[in-house]
């Protein structure tokens, strides 16, 4: 008797034992209050406020309106068929997704946050369209100066080292940080930071420059700014040097974290990045700029997104531009008081971990963009590269067992370069190397550019793959084969390759597997909201509502395609290796008969 029905019950209790425990540990209880769906949305005046009393000025030796312009030309006198863009008539503008509210990607995938709702009426004025491009902070200076992008708007800080490699507009806002510790912390001000602490920052930031230059201390570099604050919240970290504005924004009450600090340098107010060269944009970009603080846009934006009270004697825009008429914050700020919320009671660690990760309405929210925009995406760009790597694997994979070095030497060569460099170093060379010579083939699409990278890497990892597989293959195999009169490449490819595929099948599944989770990489070439594979969108999510939840969502999702692949490759290996056992009692007479009357050896 089948022994499957006490299989299934014995799983069925498996799961119910798993679910208990679950629910015993709290992870399966009701989900917390919901986090804040949408921060990517503007506050509007009832969240105006003050400058932070305690904030202080960095002093710098050089004026601070060095690199303002006196004045800006008319609107009327800008060429807009010679402002070097990429493509004529459209503004290509790199940012992020992860930082409100200046740079953000809302609910329904449009980019907004201050910045990029400030450039689409600066684009406007100019008589521009706009696109805009996620990419990550940490390259995106380097893809403007390699013109993949015409603008980069991103809160960046116009410092003296970043004008080496791009330039800046006049300044639309300016930058202070905040030094944000978790309740109880020593820390009470920059001052207070020392060696052995874990300081976090974001990596390639003017915080980062501030800790290494200025206090000379080696922060904990983060990709992200949410993954950062969520880092400060569980106590993986010390303290935060953060943008101020983002910090205020992410701050909630209640959260385990206050801001016990802030600094401000006035000469390194907030700018568009563009490349260097193309004064035309930047002069273009500056009228744009004044002309929208004229017309009280500037005003009206900064009002609803970033409500607070500008510095003594700062402007934005030319030296020559009407200083903004903005309502009394101070004055809306008293009038909304209320009673400060404290830092939240301390929390268990197993509660922390339900409120990051276990928010079920966070999960509703998420798994439709995930299943419409970013399951696709993953889909595309695997499956391409798949189809490059086998290819291209084969063919290195028989260089590597060829007789003739002309052969091997060029396969080893290929296979140690691409085994040897980070996944991320492979795709930024091919994206942003290769990317602006073949820009008229892509149209400056990343997903060539990024299934290319994806399956030259793949390629070098499945020849050796296959190459061992095949070397596994008795030779003898290869020897009778060609007896009976097989061609060498008929051999090969009838006989010994089909052996070697299927020694090595399970190899190959896992390569597969990374692959999948690779292509989240492509993120750093700059996607428009459409082509974000999972883990992007995952990310977005997470820095729009501040809860992990969706990246965790995310993560299921890549489970949900790699599990069953594993398991049915198993199977299929498990068949292949033992054959299909002869059940029915016709197929047992049919084995009989034909080895009925053979010689026994």
């Amino acid at each position: 008797m089948s022994s499957r029905p006490d299989r299934r019950t014995k799983r069925r209790k498996l799961v119910a034992l798993a679910m208990t425990t679950l629910m015993a540990c709290g992870l399966a209880m009701p989900a917390p209050a919901a986090a804040d769906w949408n921060q990517c949305a503007p506050a509007g005046l009832e969240s105006a406020r003050v400058l932070p009393k305690d904030l202080t000025e960095t002093t710098t030796t050089e004026p601070d309106d060095r690199d303002t312009t006196a004045g800006v030309e008319p609107l009327g006198s800008v060429d807009v068929g010679a402002l070097g863009l990429g493509t004529p008539g459209v503004l290509t503008v790199g940012t992020l997704s992860d930082a409100p509210p200046d740079v953000c990607i809302n609910p329904t995938g449009e980019f907004s946050g201050f910045d990029n709702q400030l450039l689409r009426a600066v684009a406007g004025k100019l008589g521009l369209r706009i696109s805009f491009v996620s990419t990550d902070f940490s390259a995106l200076l380097a893809q403007v100066a390699s013109r993949r992008f015409d603008v980069g708007s991103a809160s960046v800080k116009a410092t003296d080292e970043r004008r080496r490699t791009v330039a800046f507009t006049n300044g639309y806002d300016f930058g202070y940080y905040s030094l944000v510790v978790p309740p109880g912390s020593p820390i009470h001000k920059f001052s207070d930071l020392a060696a052995g602490q874990r300081i976090g920052v974001v990596q390639g930031t003017v915080e980062e420059s501030y800790v290494v230059d200025t206090l000379h201390l080696q922060p904990v570099k983060y990709p992200g700014f949410a993954t950062l604050y969520a880092s400060l919240k569980t106590g993986q970290i010390d303290a935060w040097v953060a943008p101020g504005t983002l910090a205020s924004t992410l701050l909630r009450p209640g959260d385990p974290a206050v801001i016990v600090a802030n600094s401000f340098s006035r000469g390194n107010f907030v700018a568009y990045a563009v490349a260097q060269g193309n004064r035309p944009l930047v002069d273009a970009l500056n009228s744009g700029l004044d002309a929208v603080i004229a017309d009280g846009t500037w005003a009206d934006l900064y009002s609803r997104w970033v409500p607070r009270t500008l510095p003594p004697g700062w402007k934005p825009g030319s030296r020559a531009a009407p200083a903004p008429k903005l309502p009394d914050f101070a004055a809306i700020a008293a009038s909304h008081h209320r009673e400060p919320v404290g830092p939240a009671a301390p929390k268990s660690t197993l509660a922390q971990l339900r409120d990051s990760f276990f928010d079920w309405d966070m999960y509703r929210q998420a798994i439709p963009t995930l299943f419409t925009t970013g399951l696709p995406n993953t889909l595309i760009l695997t499956s391409s590269a798949i189809v490059i790597g086998l290819a291209l694997g084969m063919v290195l994979a028989i260089a590597g067992i060829s007789h003739s070095r002309w052969l091997r030497w060029p396969a080893r060569v290929y296979t140690d370069i691409f085994r040897g460099l980070p996944e991320v170093v492979i795709i930024l060379i091919i994206g942003m190397g290769v990317g602006p010579l073949v820009g008229g083939l892509t149209n400056k699409n990343p997903y060539p550019l990024g299934i290319a990278a994806l399956g030259l890497m793949a390629a070098a990892y499945i020849g050796e793959i296959l190459r061992a597989g095949i070397q596994s293959v008795d030779p003898g195999q290869l020897e009778a084969s060609r007896a009976l009169g097989f061609s060498y490449a008929a051999a090969m490819r009838l006989v010994v390759v089909p052996q070697g595929i299927r020694r090595v099948l399970p190899a190959l599944v896992n390569q597969f597997i990374g692959l999948l989770k690779a292509s989240a990489l492509v993120y750093f070439l700059g996607l428009v909201a459409q082509q974000r594979e999972l883990f992007q969108v995952g990310r977005d999510l997470n820095a729009q509502s501040g809860s992990l939840s969706p990246l965790v969502a995310a993560g299921l999702f890549y489970l949900i395609l790699t599990v069953p692949l594993t398991h049915l490759v198993n199977y299929i290996d498990a068949r292949l290796r033992r054959g299909r056992r002869a059940t029915e009692p016709e197929e047992q007479a049919d084995m009989l008969a034909s080895t009925f009357g053979q010689e026994v050896t």
